[in-house]
C-alpha cells in the first residue's frame, strides 16, 4: 500500500464516511471529521465544527499541559499576516548633542527587514488491518487495536511537536557519499540524525575552508543508521567530507528554538554553521536586533558554570529584553542544581504564567506549573533538547538556552484535528487508517532576546 498526500487521505476519509468532500450529504459520521466550513477562516480559540469534542482535543489539551518547551511559549491565533519586520539597524548618528547654532544631526532612517512565515503542518499517521481488528477483539487478544494504536499515535504526536520545537540545526559529518545524483550523508553521533527531517533543506561547512551553499533538500532519514539521503550536494567541485558540518537552511516542519539562538558563522563540533531561520539573510554577531548571543567552545566540551549563565542574562538585558524562562536539558538541570544547592541559591519555587492570545493563566484560573528558579528566572527541564558535538564527533551534553518569552509565540492555524479513512478502494488495501494533523508555527519576533550555551559537558 503506497503513501497518499495530504489532500487525498482527507478526502477519502470524507468519502469513506458517507459525506461529500467536506460536507455532510448523508451518514451519522460524515459531520463530526473536517465539516463543510474547514476552510473557513475562523481563530483556533473557536469550538466549530473543525474543533469538536473528539481525539484531537484531547491530544491538544494533552500537549498544553505537559512540562516541555512547548507549553511554556504563549499560543496567539494566526490571524491576517504571514510575517513581520525586524529592525536591523538604528540609524547611525543620527542621534547626538546640538550646539544653539550648530548643524543638525545627518538624517538616517532606520532599516527594516520582512520576516515571512508561514504554518507548518505537523501529521501523524496509524493504521491497522481490517483481518487484525476483528480478530484483536477476540479471547486472548488485545481488544480494540485500532484504539490501541490511536493511544499511542497521540502520544507520539505530542512528541513530535515539542521535538520539532527543540531540534538542533547544525551538526557534524562522520561521512558522506555523492554518486548517481545523490548525496548520502552520515551524523556523528548517529541519534542527532532525529534533529533533521524529510523536506528539511540543508548546506554544509568545508573545512577547506568555506561555507556550501548547496540548499539540497532531505528526502530520506535512517535515524538507527544515523544518515539522510539529499539530491546531489556537490558545490564548486568540492563534496561533504569527515569533519564537515552540515546545518540547517530552512525548515520543513516548526522552526526550532535552537534554530533562532544562532549567530552566523558559529563555530560548531570544530567547523562553522550559518543556521538559517525563516527568510533571515544575515545574523551577525554584535549586531543590532539581529542574531542571538551563541556561545560554543570551538567543538571543546566545558563544565556549565554560573558565570556563564550570568552571561546570558547580561546579554539578553543589553538588547533591552528581560530573561524570563531557562530551558535546558535533564542534565543541565541537574548540574545546575549541584551548583545552586551547594550554594544555597535555591531560594523557592515560582508560579509559570502562560499566555494565550491577550489572556494569561495566572491570577485566573492556575493553568500554568510550578517551576525551581535561578535568581527568579524560572528553570524549564526538557528531555528533548538537543546535544552538542565536538570535534572529535561524540556527543557533549544538551544545549542552555535563556529566553524573553515576550518575543516568543506559537502562531495557532488549526490545532489538532483526528480524521479517520476506511476507504478500502483508494488504499487498495483492507485497512483502517488514522490520522492527526496540527497546523503552527513558532515565531520569533526578536532574536536578540535569547542566548544559549552550548558544547557543554554532560
Amino acid at each position: 500500500m503506497s503513501n497518499t498526500n495530504l489532500g487525498e487521505f482527507l478526502a477519502q476519509a470524507q468519502r469513506s464516511m458517507g459525506g461529500g468532500a467536506f460536507g455532510r450529504t448523508s451518514g451519522p459520521l460524515s459531520g463530526y471529521l473536517f465539516g463543510p466550513d474547514f476552510f473557513r477562516k475562523q481563530t483556533y480559540l473557536q469550538i466549530a465544527d473543525t474543533f469538536v469534542a473528539t481525539y484531537g482535543k484531547k491530544v491538544w489539551d494533552s500537549l498544553n499541559n505537559k512540562t516541555v518547551a512547548f507549553n511554556a511559549i504563549k499560543k496567539v491565533d494566526w490571524g491576517p499576516t504571514v510575517g513581520w519586520r525586524n529592525r536591523t539597524d538604528r540609524g547611525d548618528g543620527r542621534s547626538r548633542p546640538v550646539t544653539e547654532v550648530g548643524a543638525l544631526p545627518t538624517i538616517d532612517n532606520s532599516n527594516y527587514v520582512g520576516v515571512f512565515s508561514y504554518p507548518r503542518q505537523i501529521v501523524t499517521t496509524f493504521g491497522v488491518s481490517l483481518k487484525g481488528q476483528a480478530v484483536s477483539a477476540l479471547e486472548g487478544g488485545i481488544g480494540n487495536q485500532f484504539a490501541v494504536e490511536q493511544e499511542a499515535a497521540s502520544r507520539d504526536h505530542i512528541k513530535e511537536i515539542n521535538h520539532e520545537l527543540m531540534a538542533g540545526g547544525a551538526f557534524r559529518i562522520n561521512n558522506a557519499v555523492t554518486g548517481a545524483g545523490i548525496t548520502t550523508w552520515t551524523i556523528i553521533p548517529a541519534a542527532v540524525v532525529s534533529n533533521f527531517n524529510i523536506g528539511d533543506t540543508v548546506n554544509w561547512y568545508d573545512l577547506a575552508p568555506a561555507h556550501r551553499v548547496s540548499n539540497v533538500a532531505i528526502t530520506a532519514i535512517n535515524v538507527a543508521a544515523g544518515t539522510f539521503v539529499t539530491a546531489d550536494a556537490t558545490v564548486g567541485g568540492q563534496v561533504p567530507a569527515v569533519g564537515d558540518i552540515v546545518y540547517i537552511a530552512s525548515r520543513n516542519g516548526i522552526t526550532s528554538l535552537p534554530d533562532i539562538a544562532m549567530q552566523d558563522l558559529v563555530g560548531v563540533g570544530g567547523g562553522q554553521a550559518s543556521v538559517l531561520a525563516y527568510n533571515y539573510a544575515a545574523r551577525a554577531a554584535g549586531a543590532y536586533n539581529a542574531g542571538a548571543l551563541v556561545s560554543y567552545n570551538a567543538g571543546v566540551g566545558r563544565d556549565l558554570t554560573l558565570p556563564l549563565v550570568d552571561s546570558c542574562f547580561q546579554a539578553i538585558r543589553m538588547t533591552g529584553g528581560e530573561p524570563k524562562l531557562i530551558i535546558c536539558g535533564l542534565d543541565q538541570y541537574d548540574r545546575l542544581n549541584q551548583l545552586l544547592q551547594a550554594q544555597q541559591r535555591f531560594v523557592d519555587v515560582t508560579d509559570y504564567i502562560v499566555g494565550a492570545g491577550d489572556e494569561r493563566t495566572y491570577p485566573g484560573t492556575r493553568g500554568g506549573f510550578q517551576l525551581a528558579t535561578y535568581r527568579g528566572i524560572p528553570i524549564l527541564p526538557d528531555p528533548d533538547a538537543p546535544a552538542s558535538v565536538s570535534a572529535a564527533g561524540v556527543a557533549l551534553g544538551t544545549e542552555f538556552m535563556v529566553l524573553d518569552t515576550d518575543y516568543h509565540e506559537v502562531a495557532v492555524m488549526y490545532p489538532t484535528q483526528y480524521v479517520e479513512n476506511r476507504d478500502y478502494f483508494a488504499a487498495n488495501a483492507l485497512v483502517l487508517r488514522g490520522m492527526f494533523i496540527t497546523m503552527m508555527e513558532h515565531r520569533c519576533l526578536r532574536p536578540d532576546t535569547m542566548a544559549k550555551l552550548a558544547d557543554l559537558n554532560i
